[in-house]
């Protein structure tokens, strides 16, 4: 009855939820602006880290078990893999639900959702009444629609009443997580944030070979860096001999905000408040932070020199620039910190090896200090990954409780990531796992079977050792000690992104897409141009984008935390 009543209440706002969620990226919010406040709230009105919280037991239990098997069903995503396998009945699946069966007396049920519409299959789920008891999605908009339409369970309760009973839930998400989307207004928990187990974001890499043929040290500074550019150009013949025209020093694609995040970001004060960081986070490229101006101007200078790639405004999209590093061609960028690493016997590290020598390759090098001589990445949180929620129609909330805690046994993780061995890996002597390529039952549809441990975005095996070895071994035929340079230096200076608890805001609904191609644009153009045009370009087109929406968003952004925070510009 449950279900067939919530089927008429969310079908009548179906188009409306559709119109304002839709199929978008998740970091763009959409809502109606800023929580009702009368008073500024302080950020320890809710629990953080290391708070202890008093929990209890469910008397449903004996030793864990429901007494009368308990049935739920579970969403996973259908990434439409060629050649993978079923996403609700393959061999992981089969060990979660004979696991939850022995330990909870819980039958579970796998519900395939299309990865890549999964806004819209659930907006249709929500509406029809028909959605699984345990949901996920990466859009925290599309929860809040149906919760204030009362189609959404308040978790709050039901995790603290049974908080005895999932000690590997909060074991691993911590209060962090567990309380990340918590409101500070009314206390609602609409949705527990999975854990991305790695942040790591952007690394600086440099072609080995090329600093010990020229007996340069690694940089570690800006200022070495650019001279480890000028040596590259000025030695081209040298090291390229007969293809010394083809020389590309810097190589820099059209997305400048991401490709030379460390040097922009390297620019910013390093002690910039918690407050401006938040009123100007809204574009993950940094563009309206204070520094980003004076980066892309070196980066204009770079450009202007002969130190960069001259053709990056030509290729959006296609293979051109990563064909050029598998060639030899390219002594430094920046990128994703394990890219060079990605392809296997096609990665960029591996083609190098082949087509230029056994000593040629990328290593990670940290060489952007900010003022203060720190190198300096700001990353996501652990918490941003996919929300967990249970709809109104969820009948079994406990059993979908217990289902989380299972799968969040780090036990249960290791297994779920590195499978049988001789089918998904081998172990090393030092009890590390080399992975390998399955067949069949036992293909993982997603990068460490994260469809599968969805409270679990990335490697986390039963210590950090083992996790650290065994990602180093994750990118054969690359070298594991270059692997793990790089996920060192990802790691130093690491500054993730604090929870503000503001949720939405009004003037960023429908813009993303256009303020990010405004934004492109600016950085694209400002970077090629005449230095003695930089300033007045720079000037113009910030001008457009601000115009355009920019200083809107900034401006309620300013609104709402000061609303919250009063005149606080730090969060605890």
């Amino acid at each position: 009855m449950k279900k067939r009543i919530m089927s008429f209440i969310l079908a009548g706002i179906m188009v409306i939820s559709t119109a304002a969620c839709g199929n978008k990226p998740a970091a763009e919010p959409t809502g109606t602006g800023v929580p009702d406040q009368t008073q500024p709230v302080t950020q320890d009105t809710y629990e953080g880290d290391g708070t202890e919280i008093e929990g209890g037991s469910s008397e449903e239990l004996v030793d864990g078990k429901f007494t009368e098997t308990r049935h739920i069903t579970v969403e996973v995503y259908d990434r439409g893999n060629d050649g993978g396998s079923d996403p609700t009945n393959n061999m992981y699946t089969d060990y979660i639900k004979k696991g939850m069966l022995a330990d909870h007396n819980v039958e579970v049920e796998f519900v395939a959702v299309p990865r890549w519409t999964e806004v819209d299959e659930i907006n249709n789920l929500l509406a029809a009444g028909t959605a699984p008891d345990i949901c996920l999605t990466y859009s925290y908009p599309t929860i809040q629609t149906y919760a204030d339409m009362g189609g959404v369970i308040d978790l709050q309760n039901l995790v603290v009443d049974n908080k005895n009973d999932l000690p590997h839930l909060w074991d691993w998400l911590g209060t962090t997580n567990m309380y990340w989307d918590k409101s500070v207004t009314d206390g609602t928990l609409w949705a527990l944030e999975g854990k991305r187990a790695n942040n790591n974001r952007i690394v600086t890499f440099v072609r080995k070979d090329w600093l010990d043929k020229l007996e340069l040290a690694e940089p570690t500074t800006t200022e070495e860096f650019y001279n480890m550019l000028v040596a590259f150009k000025d030695n081209a013949a040298t090291l390229l001999g007969g293809d010394a025209d083809k020389m590309v020093p810097f190589s820099c694609s059209v997305d400048v905000g991401w490709r030379a995040a460390l040097l922009i970001e390297s620019k910013m004060d390093p002690n910039i408040s918690d407050k401006e960081f938040y009123v100007n986070g809204f574009d993950d490229r940094k563009l309206t932070e204070n520094g980003t101006k004076e980066a892309i101007k070196i980066l204009n200078q770079w450009y202007n020199e002969g130190l960069m790639w001259d053709e990056f405004v030509l290729h959006d999209g296609d293979t051109v620039e990563d064909d050029n590093m598998k060639a030899g061609y390219v002594g430094a960028f920046m990128h994703n910190w394990d890219y060079p690493f990605r392809g296997g016997e096609d990665s960029i590290q591996a083609n190098l090896k082949r087509l230029v020598g056994d000593d040629a390759k990328y290593v990670a090098v940290d060489c952007f200090e900010a003022s203060n001589g720190e190198y300096i990445k700001y990353c996501d949180s652990t918490a941003g990954d996919r929300k967990i929620f249970f709809p109104t129609t969820n009948d079994e909330p406990l059993a979908s409780l217990l289902y989380l805690d299972w799968i969040s046994d780090p036990v249960h993780i290791e297994y779920l990531q590195c499978g049988d061995e001789g089918v998904t890996h081998t172990k090393n002597a030092d009890g590390s796992y080399s992975f390998m390529a399955a067949t069949g039952e036992a293909i993982m549809n997603s990068g460490q079977n994260i469809d599968m441990t969805i409270t679990c975005n990335g490697l986390h095996l039963s210590t950090d050792e083992l996790t650290s070895k065994s990602l180093n071994n994750n990118y054969p035929p690359c070298d594991p000690e270059d692997v793990d340079k790089a996920n060192k230096v990802a790691n130093s200076g690491k500054r993730p992104t604090k929870n503000s608890k503001i949720t939405s805001i009004e003037a960023e609904t429908g813009m993303g897409e256009a303020l990010n191609a405004k934004r492109n644009i600016i950085y694209d153009t400002c970077m090629s141009c005449k230095p003695e045009e930089f300033d007045a370009k720079w000037d113009e087109l910030m001008a457009d984008y601000l115009t355009a929406g920019g200083q809107a968003i900034i401006d309620e952004r300013t609104s709402a935390w000061e609303a919250l925070y009063g005149d606080k510009v730090t969060l605890e």
